[in-house]
């Protein structure tokens, strides 16, 4: 084989891509390497544990009552039992499900309409980006916690799928506004004019070409908004606004507050889904330090 040949038959080889596989472990690695992002990672993972195995692990039902109402801590029952006879260990155990559940599927739903509107709102010109900054700006300027109780009040009864749709509604906004700046950043790269002149639709310029550099972003964005959307959660059930029947942390709140747990000395029905709500959105505001770390490699422990 001449030498043009050999030449000829490396540059047709195939170019290997990195693997999917390797990136995955990379970020995970950068994620573990930060103790904050590591100690985030650890407390979110015991809830996760603790909300598939609800069941083996709550010594009794998440509604099971005939036990002694308002009794206090012992042997039988960890935390005590409520007004209604109820377990209060197996309702905080069996509470988990929801609220992560409920942080989750909303955060994931409130990211994915930031992103479409976001890129959106950053990468086109004219009438059409007006009309978006005035429709994200008008949900920026009114507070969140009322339009929440009033469209939740107007779609009462309408059990986790109801809360989910109102954290939706009104959750995006924030997330929307960051990565339309990136956007607009992005806009001007030497990368995107020479799709866009190659011929490149705006979809797939939009896509294909800015979307992969903003992935540290969006899933910054995704941890803050289910952060938002377990406390916004707590918060619409605690209010009465939600299925009093559902077990949850924010309805463990509600019926403790009706029951006057405070007055006859049962601070636990109180503190114990309290203490659980701030530790779950802590766990997730500790995982973005370690997402900052991925984009920006100065953030990552032991950089210099």
């Amino acid at each position: 084989m001449t030498t043009t040949e050999q030449i000829k038959s490396v540059s047709d080889a195939p170019v290997g891509r990195p693997s999917r596989w390797k990136t995955v472990a990379r970020i995970g690695s950068t994620l573990w390497s930060n103790w904050k992002s590591r100690l985030g990672l650890i407390i979110l993972g015991i809830f996760i544990l603790v909300a598939i195995f609800a069941p083996l692990i709550a010594p009794y039902g998440a509604s099971q009552d005939g036990f002694e109402r308002s009794s206090d801590a012992s042997g039988a029952h960890w935390l005590g039992t409520t007004a209604a006879g109820e377990d209060v260990l197996s309702q905080l155990i069996y509470g988990t499900r929801v609220s992560v559940f409920v942080g989750f599927v909303a955060g994931f739903f409130s990211t994915v309409v930031a992103v479409l509107i976001g890129l959106s709102w950053g990468y086109v010109r004219g009438f059409i980006a007006d009309v978006i900054n005035f429709i994200v700006n008008l949900f920026l300027v009114i507070p969140g916690l009322p339009l929440m109780i009033v469209i939740a009040a107007y779609l009462q009864n309408g059990g986790i799928a109801m809360i989910i749709a109102v954290i939706v509604i009104t959750g995006w906004a924030w997330g929307a506004r960051v990565l339309r700046s990136q956007t607009q950043s992005l806009r001007s790269r030497d990368f995107v004019t020479a799709a866009r002149f190659s011929g490149e639709s705006a979809f797939r310029i939009v896509f294909r070409e800015i979307l992969p550099n903003m992935t540290s972003l969006i899933v910054g964005s995704f941890f803050g908004a289910a952060t938002a959307a377990i406390l916004a959660e707590a918060g619409l059930e605690f209010l009465g606004l939600g299925d009093s029947t559902t077990v949850s942390w924010g309805t463990m709140l509600f019926w403790a507050q009706n029951s006057n747990a405070l007055l006859t000395g049962q601070w636990v029905l109180l503190f114990a889904p309290g203490l659980c709500i701030a530790l779950l959105a802590t766990s997730l505001t500790l995982i973005n330090f370690g997402v900052d770390g991925i984009s920006n490699p100065r953030l990552r422990e032991g950089s210099k």
